[in-house]
């Protein structure tokens, strides 16, 4: 099942009297259960589709579709709100609230959903269990690897069964052995759950893990190739 849909997709900063078209004419349909690296050198435009992809940044020109809806056509509050419900976000910096628990971040965004306090401190803790951190379920980031904080920021995109996941450069700041971790969790995930993630990223690991490989060159796609593999969605 088709979950994403990318039309002629455009962006084009102004800066001063330059224009950098970062993301030039891509057009790219994601299934449901994809598991897929975006690639390409720095200023590439890899994490500018990924913007883009997850209303963060409107495209200048075309279409991006989720499930039949097209984001560019939504007021802001309407984006924020389908954000929130449809797409999951892991960074490369992690962005942990630090005042709170591993516990407090994961359940933060089935905060604003406004699911009940019972349901989403089951949901929390069955997602840090999923991730390995059951145990730290009472610690705050400062307390944390910054492993273990990714991984409870991918627990904390998983909390609310998204459609998708946008991780942008997700094992940068990891070392091997962390890194290696993380793809693992997130691999298991994906094949358990179901759920689409694309990845924008430098990593070899990552690309490695890929079943679907989108190679980016100044903001054009130069190759999307669909890697065999005996993992099963």
């Amino acid at each position: 099942m088709q979950v994403l849909e990318l039309k002629n997709l455009v962006k084009i900063y102004n800066d001063s009297e330059v224009k950098v078209k970062a993301v030039d004419n891509v057009n790219l349909t994601f299934e449901q259960g994809e598991f897929t690296a975006i690639v390409g050198p720095s200023g590439s435009g890899k994490t500018t589709l990924l913007n883009l992809i997850g209303g963060l940044d409107a495209s200048t020109e075309g279409e991006i579709i989720i499930n039949g809806t097209n984001i560019g056509k939504l007021k802001p509050w309407e984006l924020i709100n389908f954000r929130l419900f449809n797409i999951g976000f892991v960074f490369q910096a992690y962005n942990l609230i630090p005042v709170m628990t591993a516990r407090e971040n994961v359940e933060f965004i089935m905060q604003l959903q406004g699911v009940e306090k019972k349901k989403r401190e089951k949901r929390s803790m069955e997602i840090l269990s999923a991730v390995g951190l059951a145990e730290r379920a009472n610690s705050r980031p400062a307390k944390l690897s910054g492993g273990q904080q990714q991984r409870v920021a991918v627990a904390r995109a998983l909390s609310t069964k998204p459609k998708f996941i946008l991780a942008d450069e997700p094992t940068a700041n990891l070392d091997s052995k962390s890194a290696e971790s993380l793809l693992e969790i997130m691999e298991k995930l994906n094949k358990d759950e179901n759920i689409t993630f694309i990845f924008s990223t430098h990593d070899a690991r990552v690309v490695a893990k890929a079943r679907r490989v989108i190679t980016v060159e100044d903001g054009h796609v130069v190759s999307d190739i669909k890697v065999e593999t005996d993992i099963k969605s």
